[in-house]
């Protein structure tokens, strides 16, 4: 084999060498750029650990605030509800405490407009009375409402013990004590807010004992003076019905 010449070994050998350093940083720069997705992909995947690290963790505290802040709620309504009891009790026992020293002490008070001393037992004495009204007792009633005006003849109750009385002896059929005890009401307190009711039963009385003259001239005062109660509408009705 012929020897090749000394300047073409020099250039093969250069080319040799350059080919290899070629070949060598091409290889270190695809090893720098696999390295450098490699640690850019972790970054990126530890960011997304640590955001969802984070987000957890201030869900984590939204949920306590949450839970926090129903049970400060559920705590004040607690105590507002403590705050309405202790009212309604304080008020309760203030309210039975007056109804107790009225029972042992005069006081004053005003009763639908009458204002007077209430002696001890005398509101009982009254509700009573009424009670046995109501539960249609009538006889009780007349008799309580009777020994009441005998008893507390300047109570503030009196007004209404004689309305009473006379409701009770016009339901018991007794219209001649009825008339005299609603006249006498009538006489003694011309203002009283009862008055026009007391005038219909009045009138209704006088009807029922055969006396329709004055019981039209009843049932007319009570149009003229009270035009605007449910007792005029009442007596218009009774008065147009008389023959």
């Amino acid at each position: 084999m012929p020897k090749l010449p000394h300047s073409f070994k020099q250039t093969l050998s250069r080319a040799f060498c350059l080919s290899a350093t070629a070949f060598c940083l091409s290889a270190s720069s695809n090893a720098w750029a696999l390295f450098a997705d490699d640690d850019a992909r972790k970054a990126i995947l530890d960011l997304r650990k640590s955001l969802a690290t984070t987000q957890m963790d201030l869900q984590n505290q939204i949920e306590k605030l949450k839970s926090e802040n129903a049970e400060l709620r559920g705590k004040v309504e607690n105590l507002e509800k403590q705050g309405e009891d202790i009212n309604t009790s304080q008020k309760t026992y203030y309210q039975d405490l007056d109804t107790r020293l009225g029972n042992f002490e005069p006081r004053t008070a005003t009763i639908e407009g009458v204002s007077g001393t209430v002696q001890p037992g005398e509101k009982k004495a009254y509700d009573d009375a009424l009670k046995a009204f109501q539960t249609g007792s009538l006889k009780k009633a007349d008799e309580g409402f009777s020994a009441f005006a005998t008893r507390y003849p300047k109570s503030p109750y009196l007004p209404l013990a004689l309305f009473w009385s006379g409701n009770s002896k016009y339901a018991n059929k007794d219209y001649a004590g009825a008339i005299a005890q609603l006249q006498s009401l009538i006489k003694r307190y011309p203002t009283h807010p009862r008055i026009p009711s007391a005038m219909l039963t009045l009138g209704n009385a006088q009807l029922e004992s055969g006396n329709k003259v004055a019981a039209k001239k009843t049932f007319a005062e009570i149009i003229s003076k009270y035009p605007d109660t449910e007792a005029a509408k009442d007596a218009q009705q009774l008065n147009a019905a008389i023959k």
